[in-house]
């Protein structure tokens, strides 16, 4: 029972616990031995008794030995197996067993890098194998063993080492000669120094024992590493005459091949190949797999050469690989070397050729994206700009199916971006920019990277710039808005900022923003797209990090697309405005907020933002009908610095059709004329403008707006009318005093029709008193308006007796 569990424990991983159960074990048993040696004499029924305990204690020995090197201990492993070792005379029948064990223990130190210990246990099993030949390991198993211990001398990596391994292998070899065996016979002898007779001697013995292909190919390659050339190249040809019938001779050709490029032979490497397309059309064709290997190569060769623009050289290699293509075959790799071979043949500047390979290739791959790019390429040579449009035109629509890499070669998951891109270089160099243009456009439709996209964009916004400057009026607005639509879309790319960091997000938000403020600098004449590229600019701002600036230019950005939406719909009074309008404010609030973030960072105290600001939002909201716009008005009249100007603005404004506020039009009229009344010197024909607008919003136009309110209201502009032409008479313009003069009249003649006679007596003696300030119409005037002064002073007479006598 307790050697049962000390096996159990030893299962389970855990040695400790398993120690004192075999300890106990192994002291029941030899007390049990002890007992049975001092029975009687050599019975028969004792002995095999005896032999039973000494089994069991044989096995309870090897587990402690195995506890002991899970434990790392190795010595006491070596005293309980040399135990084992001496009971084997006593029990032959075990010697596999316990040979066995030893070289498991040999595994285990060669995987923990004892290789001294493990060198020791593999000997160990050697010789125990050796004891007794019935009971031994088989002859393969003791081969096993002998080649694991000629690899752990082999690692050990001295000369003394490398004899023990030389030896352990050859022991190995025959015990059981084996492909394994043979092949690390190899390694043993280059590994310590051996002559070339002497592995010359090992590579025939490896042929003479049927050792297949593959590994003499191994044994090639290894020869090379150990820098043993000759001897390699000398072997592989051997192998090549050995193997001479087999259906796989191909792959030790391909090899060949490959040894002889490594080594810089082309020379020798051109001979061989022509070799191999002789005797591949004569009954030694290569296998799929080794014409494939070998295809790789020869394109790797001639890609090389035409990197280092050895076009002539690249051509012929590609052509070594066509003469194992046979006529009229379809093959998507086919039509990928033609265009290889195309694209040498254009290098070359031999057109034809290139021409005719590219017919092969529409043959054999008229869908590939690649196909219509060598087409594109032999257009813009040929200066073909329709073909070229047309082979660009399906580019673009062939990259949005994806490219598959199956049983082809050498295929770049991003060629369909790559390749658009490279026709825009081309057509650049070719100075063919509508085709370079179209490139570029597909470029950014198809390409999943945002960076390549932003830079093909830039390309283009270059273009179309410096289709701008050379075009005509009638063009330029279409290529403006063709221009918008490149920074509208380098927008959206920033903005997704995927594959980009923050660094590389800000430089090109502000290469994009410069392009577009300029962009809208240049569109004076047309405000909707002086607008649209100044939100565009302000968008890309916001993509920044902020800065004073930069919200400068924010704020310059927002009251700029205002302006231009404002613009806009002066320009088109009759239409529904409605939207602009509520697009203008909604500039103008973000406007305000950014105002109020920089007016934080320092003085603006001459600053007029706050002033246009309150300007536009009174103009939007007067065109909308808005209820807050007297509100605006009062935010400028608490303005600290107002000018008169501005509110002589806001006046005309509040009456600009369609708005009609004649209320708030008085209210800035007289707030104008107060502060110009202020000043130093007085402008008097600003002062009598703002008379003159006051008068005229407040006169009576009929018979209904005669009122008294009224009245008073408007005598006391005129009155004020008096006090400027009194001020300054010989400046006063004689047509504004005769207007004044004409409707003081006519309001006098519309109060005596009302027979208000005392106001309308007070009224025409108004218009009267306006005679005397009157130039070179004074003396006409006078001598009318005298006359009829009389007359209607002698009808309020008469009509003033008649209404006493009716009472």
């Amino acid at each position: 029972m307790a050697s049962k569990t000390g096996r159990t424990w030893l299962d389970c991983k855990n040695p400790q616990m398993a120690d004192s159960f075999l300890k106990r074990a192994v002291t029941s048993l030899e007390t049990l031995y002890s007992q049975l040696t001092s029975r009687a004499d050599g019975a028969g029924d004792a002995t095999l008794s005896k032999g039973d305990v000494e089994k069991d204690l044989l096995r309870i020995l090897s587990c402690q030995a195995e506890s002991a090197i899970s434990q790392g201990k190795n010595h006491e492993a070596v005293v309980c197996m040399q135990r084992c070792k001496d009971m084997l005379l006593r029990l032959p029948k075990d010697t596999a067993y316990i040979s066995i064990t030893c070289y498991n223990f040999g595994i285990d130190a060669y995987n923990l890098g004892k290789l001294e210990d493990s060198a020791f246990w593999l000997s160990q099993s050697y010789e125990i194998g050796k004891m007794n030949l019935k009971y031994a390991p088989e002859p393969e198993m003791k081969a096993k063993v002998l080649r694991f211990l000629a690899t752990v001398y082999l690692e050990s990596d001295c000369q003394r080492s490398h004899e023990k391994a030389l030896s352990a292998v050859n022991l190995a070899n025959k015990e059981c000669a084996s492909v394994a065996g043979l092949y690390l016979k190899i390694r043993v002898l280059l590994r310590s120094g051996a002559s070339d007779d002497h592995i010359r001697a090992g590579l025939n013995e490896m042929l003479e024992s049927a050792v297949p292909l593959e590994v003499c190919l191994n044994t090639v390659r290894l020869l090379m590493s150990e820098d043993r050339e000759s001897l390699a190249f000398e072997h592989l040809r051997c192998v090549c005459c050995h193997f001479d019938s087999s259906p796989d001779l191909g792959t030790a050709l391909v090899l060949h091949i490959e040894l002889l490029l490594q080594r810089g032979k082309d020379l020798l490497c051109k001979q061989k190949i022509e070799d191999i397309i002789t005797g591949h059309y004569t009954g030694k064709q290569l296998t799929s797999q080794a014409l494939t290997s070998l295809h790789v190569m020869l394109w790797d060769k001639a890609s090389k050469h035409f990197e280092n623009k050895n076009y002539a050289e690249a051509l012929q290699w590609y052509n070594f690989s066509l003469s194992f293509f046979k006529g009229g075959q379809i093959d998507p790799n086919l039509a990928k070397l033609q265009r290889n071979r195309a694209s040498c043949f254009l290098q070359l500047k031999q057109l034809e050729k290139a021409k005719d390979a590219i017919m092969e290739v529409e043959r054999c791959d008229p869908d590939s994206i690649f196909t219509h790019f060598s087409v594109y390429k032999i257009a813009v040579q040929e200066n073909n700009v329709k073909k070229a449009a047309e082979a660009v035109n399906a580019m673009g629509r062939l990259a949005k199916i994806p490219v598959s890499s199956k049983d082809t070669i050498l295929v770049s998951e991003d060629a369909s971006s790559n390749l658009l891109s490279l026709a825009a270089q081309i057509a650049l160099e070719n100075e063919q920019e509508d085709i370079a243009m179209k490139a570029l456009e597909s470029l950014c439709e198809n390409s999943k990277d945002d960076a390549q996209v932003l830079t093909a964009l830039r390309c283009l916004v270059r273009l179309v710039l410096t289709t701008i400057e050379k075009s005509g009026d009638e063009t330029r607005n279409a290529n403006l808005d063709t221009l918008l639509l490149y920074l509208k879309t380098a927008l959206q790319k920033i903005s997704h900022r995927s594959n980009m960091t923050v660094k590389q997000c800000t430089e090109e938000a502000n290469w994009f923003r410069k392009i577009a403020w300029n962009s809208a600098l240049q569109c004076e004449s047309s405000p909707d797209r002086m607008r649209n590229f100044f939100v565009l600019s302000y968008q890309l701002s916001q993509l920044c990090p902020p800065d004073r600036t930069l919200l400068m230019g924010q704020k310059t950005c927002l009251l700029m697309a205002a302006a231009a939406t404002l613009e806009l719909c002066r320009k088109s009074p009759h239409s529904d405005q409605t939207e602009e309008l509520t697009q203008a404010l909604e500039h103008i609030q973000i406007c305000w907020e950014v105002w109020r973030s920089l007016k934080t960072s320092g003085n603006f105290s001459m600053d007029p933002t706050n002033t246009l600001l309150l300007l536009y939002e009174f103009e939007a909201r007067a065109k909308l009908n808005d209820p807050k716009l007297e509100t605006v008005l009062e935010s400028v009249l608490e303005l600290e610095h107002v000018d008169t100007k501005v509110l002589e603005t806001i006046a005309a404004l509040a009456m600009e059709p369609p708005s009609h506020f004649p209320l708030l039009c008085k209210k800035a009229l007289r707030a104008a004329l107060s502060l110009h009344k202020k000043q130093p010197q007085t402008d008097l024909a600003r002062c009598s403008k703002c008379v003159h607008s006051l008068i005229k919003l407040s006169l009576p136009s009929g018979v209904t707006e005669v009122e008294a309110h009224v009245l008073e209201e408007v005598w006391d502009y005129y009155e004020e009318a008096l006090s400027i032409i009194a001020a300054a008479p010989d400046d006063f313009p004689e047509m504004e005093t005769l207007w004044l003069l004409t409707r003081a009249w006519n309001t006098g003649i519309l109060l005596y029709s009302l027979t208000q006679y005392p106001e309308a007596e007070k009224w025409c003696g108004l218009a009267m008193s306006f005679i005397r300030h009157l130039g070179s119409l004074k003396e006409s005037y006078e001598v009318q308006l005298s006359e009829l002064y009389s007359e209607i002073l002698d009808r309020l007479d008469k009509a003033k007796n008649s209404h006493i006598m009716e009472e």
